[in-house]
């Protein structure tokens, strides 16, 4: 009686202890999609900076407008990211205030977790890690949006 006292207590322990990671962990997964997408929007290095690994890959696909078919848009790298998002501030290219900014976590374990973002260019999907406390972007795939 005694040890299953002792394993309730330790299962129960081991569950708070997850849920309380996984509360901590949501807010800064969240927080690095924010800076991501704030990052691009409003011309941010430094949001850029603290959201994505210095390896980042990221690709994508644009709809052309003329032929209505989605192309491959080409790989983006740490700098490039960087270098647009300066782009932005340089040339204030910024979107409207009612772009969307909307992030949804779909999954988290405990060194990695996956996202979807949708922002005015379409919708990413981000694989993430932990990097100390925090959470930085590694890979993100990206649709440009539906074009009528």
């Amino acid at each position: 009686m005694k040890k299953k006292i002792a394993l309730l207590t330790v299962l129960f322990a081991t569950a708070m202890y997850a849920q309380a990671q996984t509360s901590q962990d949501t807010e800064r997964i969240t927080q690095a999609c924010m800076n991501y997408i704030e990052g691009f929007y409003e011309g941010d290095t430094l949001k850029i900076k603290a959201s994505l690994r210095p390896t980042l890959t990221k690709f994508g696909y644009f709809k052309n407008k003329q032929s209505g078919k989605f192309e491959e848009d080409g790989y983006m790298t740490y700098k490039q990211a960087i270098d647009y998002a300066a782009g932005v501030y340089a040339k204030k290219r910024f979107p409207k205030a009612d772009a969307p900014k909307v992030v949804k976590i779909l999954d988290v374990s405990y060194n990695t977790a996956a996202a979807k973002i949708t922002a005015w260019w379409g919708t990413d999907y981000l694989l993430l890690s932990r990097n100390g406390d925090n959470w930085i972007i590694d890979q993100v795939l990206w649709e440009g949006p539906l074009v009528k």
